[in-house]
């Protein structure tokens, strides 16, 4: 475990000193919901009632964005086959890789939303579900990501293939996300959005447990 832990501090500050992952994620959660209402119109309305789904797509997409160096650095400099060899499993590498990914990429984004939120004309009630729905919901985005990065690893153009492999797995989290976030705005805020995100806290923990094992089979194959 101290290997697995010392993996993933690696990992925060490779991210931390490189910072064109991050800054390249928020940088596009910004422009993608800053773009929404001069498209839109000024419809605060309008803006208000679609700003749940608005901030969850953002979200994902900003996400997948940085999904595509998860691996890649690490095979291009050799240390993901030293990795694979080592003493750690490559399930645990893999899972750290997706913590790491979670806590520089997730997180910051999560804590973005509510500042975007209020382009959106977004309800400021619904602003702490906002957040914990993200919190809870991005750990699936870092652990399905991972099994799309190792897929696409060696692939040409992978950016646009692990888009594909991985967009149609975060329907689920992208569904319940907004719907906690609408269940806050209802008549029954309490009872909807627990449902939601218990629902989406459901999600994480079953990719957190098959993510790192799709990924580091991928892994093996692509290492053959």
């Amino acid at each position: 475990m101290t290997a697995f832990f010392a993996l993933i501090k690696r990992d925060l500050r490779l991210a931390f000193r490189e910072g064109g992952a991050l800054g390249t994620a928020l940088g596009f959660f910004v422009v993608v919901v800053a773009l929404m209402p001069l498209g839109l119109g000024p419809d605060l309305k309008l803006l208000s009632r679609i700003a749940s789904g608005v901030l969850w797509i953002a979200l994902l997409l900003s996400a997948l964005l940085s999904l595509g160096r998860m691996f890649e650095t690490d095979y291009e400099d050799g240390s993901l086959d030293v990795l694979a060899t080592g003493a750690v499993p490559l399930e645990l590498v893999a899972a750290a890789k997706s913590i790491a990914h979670w806590l520089s990429t997730g997180i910051p984004l999560a804590v973005l939303a509510p500042i975007l939120g209020i382009l959106l004309n977004l309800d400021l009630a619904a602003f702490p579900m906002l957040v914990a729905a993200m919190l809870i919901g991005t750990p699936a985005v870092s652990f399905l990501g991972a099994v799309g990065a190792a897929l696409t690893l060696k692939a040409r153009r992978g950016g646009l293939l692990l888009a594909l492999i991985v967009l149609p797995l975060y329907i689920p989290t992208l569904i319940f996300g907004i719907s906690a976030l609408s269940a806050a705005l209802g008549p029954d805020a309490a009872g909807g959005s627990a449902s939601s995100l218990m629902i989406l806290t459901a999600i994480s923990l079953v990719a957190a447990v098959l993510g790192p094992v799709a990924a580091a089979a991928a892994l093996r194959i692509q290492l053959h």
